[in-house]
């Protein structure tokens, strides 16, 4: 019989969730529980419903998750001490058990979730490895993608029309070790960071610093074991941990981003962008032409440009107001640049200058093209109006937003690009509707003219397909 100090330990746990999350709970247990409840009944004795592992993985094993993170969740589960003993012996989950991992996790603070966490990085008491914490974080990752692919959660996004994850997963993996700290507050890395052993309050200090962990495991368990998903408590990190995704209904088209690059590069837009992507132009679908390019984007309000070199790298940057054709930088401090690929990251404004974005085009007193940070001539990103060429120029650091060299190579050739306007669309861009650039700046039409391309330019008002009634 369980003691009081667990008695008690269980009815605080409980009473954190509303009386429909507890039936809910209560539902998933006697579910898994099912096959094993009644074995006592004959002997006249009401036997405790327990779990077992080969419960949950008959049960979640291969669609919802992936078999990995079936048996990480178990071991949080049998982690949950109730006695003051050690249940390790006890290869069966009781339903106190299971109700106090559900509330560490999804209620807990960062105290309450790193026991459990230690025991999903690892079956073992004391100190893990770096290499251990990696693994951890793959497969949180990987499983957050499986399970909101399975679930139909990507909000039209799909496997299929963004980049293989795989390599996003280990990308994003990466970014959220490279916050780890020692008890020195030093920073490990590379083989260092893998052989280091890790003690719970380093564990812990990262849990509470990177908050998509946290939020991964709240995804996990609630898509995963479908519990408490469709309640009203989800957390804004979860509603809009992906955005829905607007203007790729065609065949064959493959986003530049992965489904982890774009939960990450979201997570850093302001929040009130954070809950839709729009698909304004793709060099694929539109054409490699700057002229294009600018048509699509101009006051089109806060976007997000990334682009691939011809090496295979991607990168891009976040405008946080509308691009205008003019000789003058334009944005302001929440821009920022990003890498997606071979690693990712975001890169934050210094305060060093105010050259947060740049669009100009048919000018010969000043540079032409699209550029983001830095200065004229040396951009930490930029695309020439001459399409196909940009440069990336970073000695050592980029000044407006001390990022590195995005690209391959310092002067790069473009492969592809593509800009996804955030958020809702400006009520100017609402009004203006199918109006072209050439309609509203005359010397983008002068210069067509004077290239004999005046008509042609008709084809550049064909707007970017919207998902018919906008899902």
């Amino acid at each position: 019989k369980m003691g009081n100090a667990g008695s008690n330990a269980y009815q605080n746990h409980i009473s954190r969730f509303l009386p429909e999350e507890q039936s809910d709970i209560d539902g998933i247990f006697d579910t898994l529980s099912g096959s094993n409840g009644s074995d006592g009944a004959k002997n006249g004795k009401a036997t405790k419903k327990t779990m077992t592992l080969a419960a949950l993985q008959a049960a979640y094993t291969r669609e919802p998750l992936p078999e990995q993170m079936t048996v990480r969740l178990y071991n949080g589960m049998k982690s949950i001490d109730l006695t003051g003993k050690s249940s390790g012996l006890d290869e069966k989950i009781a339903k106190e058990q299971f109700v106090l991992f559900m509330s560490n996790l999804l209620k807990g603070n960062a105290e309450e979730k790193i026991s459990v966490i230690m025991r999903m990085i690892s079956k073992t008491e004391g100190p893990v490895k770096g290499k251990q914490i990696q693994e951890f974080t793959e497969d949180l990752i990987m499983s957050v993608v499986h399970v909101l692919s399975y679930r139909e959660e990507l909000k039209g996004w799909s496997l299929e029309n963004t980049r293989d994850s795989a390599s996003g997963v280990k990308a994003l993996a990466s970014q959220l070790l490279s916050e780890l700290r020692l008890s020195d507050r030093t920073k490990p890395v590379g083989p260092q960071l893998m052989e280091t052993n890790l003690d719970q309050n380093v564990v812990e200090d990262w849990v509470y610093r990177v908050p998509q962990i946290s939020v991964f495991l709240s995804v996990v368990v609630r898509q995963g074991l479908h519990v408490l998903h469709s309640l009203p408590d989800q957390t804004k990190d979860i509603v809009n941990l992906v955005p829905s995704c607007k203007g790729i209904r065609r065949r064959g088209f493959v986003s530049l981003f992965d489904i982890p690059s774009i939960m990450y590069i979201n997570s850093h837009l302001p929040p009130e962008l954070q809950h839709k992507w729009q698909l304004l132009f793709s060099s694929r679908i539109h054409g490699e032409s700057f002229s294009q390019l600018s048509v699509h984007i101009v006051n089109k309000g806060p976007c997000l440009v990334i682009l691939k070199d011809v090496d295979g790298y991607i990168f891009g940057g976040f405008a946080s107001q509308s691009w205008e054709v003019k000789p003058q930088f334009q944005g302001d401090s929440r821009c920022f640049l990003f890498s997606v690929s071979p690693s990712l990251a975001v890169y934050t404004y210094t305060g060093y200058n105010d050259h947060y974005m740049y669009l100009n085009q048919g000018q010969q007193t000043m540079p032409n093209g699209l550029g983001m940070g830095g200065q004229h001539g040396y951009f930490g990103l930029w695309i020439d109006s001459d399409y196909g060429k940009g440069h990336s120029k970073a000695k050592p650091r980029c000044t407006t937003y001390n990022s590195p060299q995005l690209s391959a190579k310092e002067d790069f050739t473009l492969d592809a690009m593509e800009v996804w306007a955030v958020g809702e669309p400006p009520k100017s861009a609402k009004k203006k509707g199918k109006k072209s650039i050439l309609d509203v700046d005359p010397q983008a039409q002068a210069l067509l003219e004077m290239a004999g391309k005046s008509r042609q330019s008709e084809g550049l008002r064909e707007p970017i397909e919207e998902d018919e009634a906008d899902d």
